[in-house]
């Protein structure tokens, strides 16, 4: 992968995803080696290095602006969704590079889709609890029998994008669910523990 986005291995950067909406700034003075930070969202203006996040059934969002300048990945599973990752991960590029929302476009990689995605009544409250408002809740949770949901981390990431500043048209989605089609994508929720990750990786122009 690093050969084909033509860095060499150790300008690959990752984070310790741990399912928040922490930041990592990966810019051109950053720390060396990359101390590989607790982190689920990683921005970055480096053309000499890509950074990277790693998913199966969680969403994988890239963002680069029209330029190319400056770029962010994040990792966005519910607990990241309801910590809005997605919107710190478009925050980030503003504060750090001075990129307005309206100038970024956005890659939404495959993940679990409404499809196949059951949760509990306890996830449902972790959102609730967020101060995510009523009408998203209904837009986003689909109720099911015996107090289980159906969640959509589609609509939900496209909702914060959009939320956050990014213009509708220039939201890319893959809408493909790794579940569904588990011989193509690696999904926890078929593999569980032996899952494998696939990655969703991004350099600055």
């Amino acid at each position: 992968m690093a050969s084909e986005i033509g860095v060499a291995v150790d300008d690959v950067l990752l984070v310790r995803q741990v399912h928040e909406a922490t930041v990592a700034v990966a810019s051109a003075d950053r720390l060396r080696p990359w101390p590989r930070p607790e982190a689920d969202v990683i921005v970055s203006n480096d053309p000499d290095a890509a950074i990277a996040v790693r998913v199966a059934d969680c969403v994988p969002v890239l963002l680069a602006d029209e330029t190319g300048r400056a770029v962010a990945a994040i990792h966005a599973g519910w607990r990241g969704i309801a910590k809005r990752a997605v919107i710190a991960g478009v925050s980030a590029l503003q504060s750090n590079y001075g990129i307005r929302p309206e100038r970024l476009t956005a890659a939404v990689g495959p993940s679990i889709g409404p499809c196949c995605y059951e949760v509990s009544e306890s996830t449902y409250q972790s959102f609730r609890d967020a101060g995510h408002h009523a009408t998203m809740l209904e837009r986003w949770f689909e109720p099911r029998p015996e107090g289980k949901f159906h969640l959509d981390l589609w609509r939900a990431t496209r909702d914060q994008l959009e939320g956050a500043g990014v213009v509708p048209d220039n939201i890319h989605a893959a809408a493909l669910c790794t579940k569904t089609h588990a011989d193509v994508f690696h999904s926890y929720r078929v593999q569980g523990t032996n899952a494998g990750r696939m990655i969703g990786i991004i350099r600055a122009a």
